[in-house]
């Protein structure tokens, strides 16, 4: 039962004892609703995990949704462009709180081999991130790995502070990047350069 006790002494009735946080948290943490945003080849593992071989349901969270509204997380798996950001974005922001993201394979985390200005370089230019799963593409068992990093961390955390005490909320906005998108998302060379150009990197910014 995890953080659930069961009480010792002559009552016989059998209930159990436990903090509400520790409640809240158990029951998030076994039911997870993913938002599978499956961008590239990403996605085709992001599948594999949920179907049989890997049984995501075992951890509770199989329950896949595409409304965003019955979401509480998002797995953002390949490619994320500058085109599809406004998009991801708008399906963050539609998921209720809480809300948590797992960033699968190294193009939603950094950008990958797409040294870009199409590409956006991490998706955590423009929605924050709990996780990230490197791979190129990760396998399943890897993001089964993130999902249980992700419960021990929902574990952590306190609602009953937030709900009572008004704690405050994280910063959601991402690094900003998303405001300079897509050519102005790169610094300018000192030479005036094309960013991308081979010259530029070993060129003093001005």
């Amino acid at each position: 039962m995890g953080s659930l006790k069961p009480t010792t002494g002559a009552n016989e009735d059998g209930f159990f004892s436990t903090r509400m946080d520790a409640l809240v948290n158990w029951g998030r943490k076994n039911s997870l609703w993913p938002m599978p945003l499956g961008l590239s080849c990403c996605g085709i593992e992001l599948m594999a995990m949920i179907g049989p071989k890997f049984d995501i349901s075992r951890f509770g969270a199989e329950a896949a949704r595409f409304s965003p509204r019955q979401c509480d997380l998002m797995i953002v798996a390949g490619t994320l462009t500058w085109k599809m950001a406004t998009a991801a974005r708008m399906v963050y922001d539609q998921m209720p709180e809480p809300k948590w993201v797992i960033a699968m394979g190294v193009c939603s985390s950094t950008g990958g081999m797409y040294d870009s200005y199409a590409v956006v370089q991490g998706v955590d230019s423009i929605l924050p991130v709990d996780i990230y799963v490197p791979g190129c593409p990760p396998r399943p068992d890897a993001v089964i790995d993130a999902i249980l990093k992700l419960q021990k961390k929902i574990e952590r955390e306190s609602p009953m502070n937030t709900l009572f005490h008004g704690a405050d909320a994280s910063d959601e906005r991402g690094t900003g990047s998303m405001e300079r998108a897509p050519n102005a998302a790169v610094l300018e060379s000192g030479g005036d350069l094309h960013p991308h150009d081979p010259r530029a990197r070993t060129t003093p910014r001005s």
